[in-house]
């Protein structure tokens, strides 16, 4: 696992690997995939980066440390997660899952109802899934995912991993880099806010939906940042991902289809550190918030982009989401038989989540040390070609028990037991200020920082 982080800390950093511990074995999730190694090593990527942080303002940040099966836990977070004792409800829509085309398997993914009635319109079926089973029953796998696509939804045909590596979108994932992070733009250097925490008076504002993004601003939030989540009252969102991942942050709505919500959105912007983002390519520069916009609206901000299937090639544009680019990818049919095989967690979401932490807090020590407008950007399909790219593991796994790393707070929606924030940092340990805030609870403005002391 140690070669496994140094790779990341390479493509991330480009310096010698601090010193770190990573202890435990891979037999703590099922399945043939290292998805134990890429958990420990994402999360031990951002741990070092906070360490690397509180190095620069003067403390000793100790020797970070990771055991795979509290890595494990955190990547089943929202699996793990109970209110009032019961699991939260299910993230999975009515008729998503995966369907036996004429040809081959195909996923569905309709966990909002935009999707759903994507799925519908292009079948030309109501929503049960009865109707869509049928229907899928009668068509190739990829009249069906050019169908669905083509109406505005989201879906994938259960390619191999060598039908993939020679797919336009395959190759071009293949170029690119886990962790692209540049310099966009002139800035003097950053000040760092007095603190004793590594992201301590650093504001994050972050634009995602889903799991990848959130969980990069909810690493963030445990690392100190002051971390604003903004979205819009209209859209769909799925409850158990928002209180998994909603753990130290605030929550705003703005409507960014109004010259108001717009508007709103450049003040903030404006007193920002870090905007994060997950829309897809090329979405915000439509609406005037592309990096260089950015650059120009905000000198020396960190931005953050997280897509599906990267930033080049015939599908950059493409909805897609952890489950889509296993189907897509190879991951799901490696192992497949009379199914496909996924993952025994959205690995790719969360290990991207981990990475784009990492890459933040990078950019933040770079423009004290430096100075600069940085951008970053990381992929789900780029994850999961460094996933192939780690080899194959026993797919039996041992029994794991999770309790003792579960913490139980008071929450808007009630007594929440949580998975502890993973990655031990003794120099400032990681934790949450509070918990997950009810969306849109919160007013679109940043709170004042309270000063805290340094050790």
């Amino acid at each position: 696992m140690q070669d496994v982080l140094a790779g990341a800390w390479q493509s991330l950093a480009g310096e010698p690997l601090p010193a770190v511990s990573l202890t435990g074995d891979e037999s703590v999730l099922p399945g043939h995939f290292r998805v134990p190694a890429m958990a420990s090593a994402s999360i031990a990527a951002a741990t070092l980066s906070a360490g690397e942080l509180l190095r620069l303002r003067g403390i000793d940040p100790g020797t970070v440390s990771v055991d795979t099966r509290h890595a494990a836990a955190a990547f089943r977070s929202e699996q793990l997660l109970r209110i009032d004792g019961e699991p939260g409800p299910s993230p999975w829509g009515r008729i998503a899952g995966d369907y036996r085309a004429a040809d081959g398997w195909i996923k569905l993914h309709c966990n909002t109802t935009r999707h759903e009635a994507a799925v519908c319109w292009a079948l030309g079926v109501p929503a049960t899934r009865e109707a869509v089973t049928k229907a899928v029953a009668g068509k190739t796998t990829a009249e069906v995912e050019s169908a669905v696509v083509t109406a505005g939804g989201a879906a994938a045909l259960m390619r191999s991993r060598e039908d993939w590596l020679a797919h336009p979108q395959g190759q071009a994932v293949a170029e690119l880099p886990l962790v692209e992070l540049n310099r966009i733009g002139d800035a003097p250097k950053r000040t760092l806010f007095d603190s004793d925490r590594p992201m301590g008076g650093v504001r994050v504002l972050e634009l995602t939906h889903v799991l990848a993004g959130p969980v990069a601003g909810r690493v963030l939030a445990a690392h100190g940042a002051n971390v604003l989540h903004v979205g819009a009252a209209h859209l769909p969102r799925i409850p158990v991902l928002t209180m998994d991942t909603g753990q130290g942050k605030r929550s705003a709505f703005i409507a960014l289809d109004t010259e108001g919500g717009r508007a709103k959105l450049k003040k903030l912007i404006a007193r920002a550190d870090v905007l994060l983002q997950t829309f897809r390519p090329g979405a915000l520069a439509r609406i005037g918030f592309g990096p260089e916009q950015l650059a120009e609206l905000r000198p020396g901000l960190v931005v953050a982009d997280v897509s599906a299937y990267g930033w080049t090639g015939p599908w950059a544009r493409r909805r897609g989401f952890d489950s889509l680019v296993q189907m897509s990818s190879g991951i799901a049919e490696e192992y497949a038989t009379d199914a496909p095989a996924p993952l025994p967690a959205q690995a790719l979401d969360h290990a991207t989540g981990w990475l784009t932490a990492a890459a933040i807090m990078t950019a933040i020590r770079r423009t004290v040390t430096d100075g600069g407008t940085w951008h970053a950007r990381l992929s789900l399909a780029g994850t999961g070609r460094w996933l192939d790219s780690l080899g194959r593991k026993d797919p039996e796994p041992s029994e794991v028990d999770y309790t003792d790393l579960m913490e139980t707070v008071d929450s808007d929606f009630g007594r929440m037991t949580r998975v502890r924030m993973a990655g031990e940092l003794p120099g400032a340990q990681p934790h949450w200020d509070h918990p997950t805030h009810q969306p849109g609870a919160d007013t679109a403005v940043w709170s004042p920082v309270v000063p805290q002391p340094v050790s």
